[in-house]
């Protein structure tokens, strides 16, 4: 038999998926969760800004209203292989659900990996909108059957408990 007659289930997604989990794996291990949610955030805010300026353009718009910035995050998931969708979109927040993880079995037990999903959807909400709070109540890499992500649009009053990790636009 030749190598490639030899049934492994290897590919270029199967591959960087794999890459990804180890990576994630080792700054977990070495740094801890916390340091290794750090890097991935600061690796997805830049790709958060980068999609910003895509579908901005794409739409022909220079900031995305509030329906359009739901529907980005909707759309950039299911380009990227996740089964997003909205459950609620008020002026306070956007609530998404997924029953499908762009990394696969691979997110599950690297939770670290959900803080792509916390930068590019809190970017995307702040760059737009002034203001994201994001809420990963739950998520398939904590063994959740699927997620709930709660984008709130408006800082947390003082007397309100503030869980999340907040993100600034430059809105005047």
């Amino acid at each position: 038999m030749e190598p490639s007659e030899a049934p492994i289930a290897l590919d270029r997604d199967v591959f960087m998926r794999s890459l990804i989990r180890e990576l994630a794996r080792v700054l977990e291990d070495v740094v801890g969760l916390e340091e290794a949610a750090g890097y991935v955030s600061l690796v997805s805010q830049t790709i958060g800004v980068d999609l910003n300026h895509q579908y901005a353009m794409a739409l022909a718009v220079d900031r995305l209203d509030r329906g359009q910035v739901a529907q980005v995050m909707v759309d950039f998931k299911r380009r990227i292989g996740g089964g997003f969708y909205v459950l609620e979109e008020s002026d306070e927040r956007i609530v998404l659900g997924n029953r499908v993880c762009p990394f696969g079995e691979k997110v599950v037990g690297r939770p670290s990996m959900c803080m792509m999903t916390s930068n590019v959807f809190g970017t995307l909400a702040a760059e737009n909108l002034g203001y994201a709070r994001v809420e990963l109540e739950k998520t398939i890499a904590r063994w959740d059957v699927g997620c709930r992500v709660v984008v709130h649009l408006r800082p947390p009053s003082e007397t309100e408990a503030s869980t999340g990790r907040e993100y600034y636009g430059d809105l005047p």
